[in-house]
């Protein structure tokens, strides 16, 4: 969507106020043995105390309240039996609906003990997030957005997954413009328009570039021994510095 009022801002920062807080009560509450069905009941009761419904179910019917992917999983991964162990690196997905309004944001963390690659992972992740906002602004080329993940993961080692990618936001979950990538893609010749709300949400891999279809029809998996992070942040382009929305 396009902003096109004071009530348009304050609907998409309230919505995410709620996806944020959800996202880091779910980060915060990870622990060994624990399951993901756990996990995602968790913010289940978090976004009704809050008077939000989950995205995924309501447009989707998303088996699950959240996205939960652990490991090989990179995205859309369905909470259910799987336990959570030391060592994984687990990926969560909070989007909602608040009054009409729509916000997306992820995060990844390491369940300790925390491996080096597995650091340097999260911490590039983070920063190619970082360097993509920094691209947001109103008459920019879309895809400055995806160069500047593209570079990120090159410096430090790592890959980007090509075929997920960020997208528009705000009346629903996923609006144009459509394939807002994570690589430097100069076909797309697209530009930010001002007021333009957006999900950015790079996603950096050890091995992977592309993602294929698990057999449960919703997980998003690379290679058996591929690891991945996603951070995602919901934005109000602006002629200067975005908005954030999922702070």
């Amino acid at each position: 969507m396009t902003i096109e009022s004071q009530d348009d801002i304050d609907g998409v920062l309230n919505a995410g106020r709620v996806v944020a807080a959800v996202r880091d009560a779910m980060l915060a509450a990870i622990e060994p043995g624990m399951t993901t069905a756990e996990l995602d009941s968790l913010g289940a009761q978090l976004l009704d105390q809050m008077g939000a419904l989950s995205a995924p179910r309501v447009t989707y019917d998303f088996p699950g309240a959240t996205c939960i992917s652990i490991n090989e999983e990179a995205a859309h991964g369905i909470p259910g039996p799987r336990i959570i162990q030391p060592g994984d690196i687990v990926n969560v997905d909070v989007s909602a609906e608040l009054d009409g309004y729509f916000a997306d944001t992820g995060g990844t963390i390491v369940v300790p003990p925390i491996a080096d690659h597995q650091s340097r992972l999260c911490h590039a992740t983070q920063l190619a997030l970082k360097n993509a906002l920094a691209e947001a602004k109103a008459g920019a080329p879309i895809n400055r957005i995806g160069k500047a993940i593209e570079r990120i993961a090159d410096v430090h080692g790592f890959k980007t997954i090509k075929n997920v990618g960020g997208h528009g936001i705000g009346r629903s979950l996923h609006e144009a413009p459509e394939g807002i990538s994570g690589y430097f893609n100069r076909f797309d010749k697209r530009r930010l328009e001002l007021g333009q709300v957006l999900a950015i949400e790079p996603f950096l891999s050890t091995r992977s570039t592309m993602l294929s279809e698990a057999s449960d029809g919703w997980t998003l998996v690379g290679h058996p021994e591929n690891r991945s992070a996603q951070f995602e942040h919901t934005i109000i382009v602006t002629d200067g510095a975005p908005i954030v929305a999922t702070l």
